[in-house]
């Protein structure tokens, strides 16, 4: 896959999206390492889904039989988002708990304002 200037994420775009830009957080491995290649999987056919609705734009398909499809991409989105938050807090937050201290203030944090976002969709 390959990308274009208007593919690019910019400070404006997440402006513009209401993204978050990602935290600056250690660089070692996280959470969902072990399970990367299905992650990747599991998007490719997420991102097919959504190709999937480009075409049935398209092709004039019924609004209801998109919407029905629309329906299937969000909660596989929202399916994978509650897996990757269980590896982040069986993983990141476990791990510091485990190291005590502060490290463990943040990640809870880090992880309600996740749970926030997501329940805002």
């Amino acid at each position: 896959m390959t990308t274009t200037d208007a593919d690019q994420v910019t400070p404006e775009t997440v402006e513009a999206v209401g993204a978050v830009e990602p935290a600056d957080h250690d660089h070692g491995v996280h959470g969902y390492h072990k399970q990367k290649d299905e992650h990747l999987k599991r998007l490719r056919r997420i991102e097919g889904q959504i190709r999937g609705l480009q075409r049935m734009v398209d092709e004039d398909v019924y609004c209801i039989d998109i919407l029905t499809q629309v329906s299937a991409s969000t909660k596989a989105l929202q399916s994978f988002a509650l897996q990757l938050l269980e590896e982040h807090l069986r993983h990141c937050v476990a791990d510091a708990a485990a190291k005590g201290g502060e490290g463990i203030d943040a990640k809870v944090e880090e992880a309600t304002k996740a749970i926030a976002r997501m329940m805002r969709t």
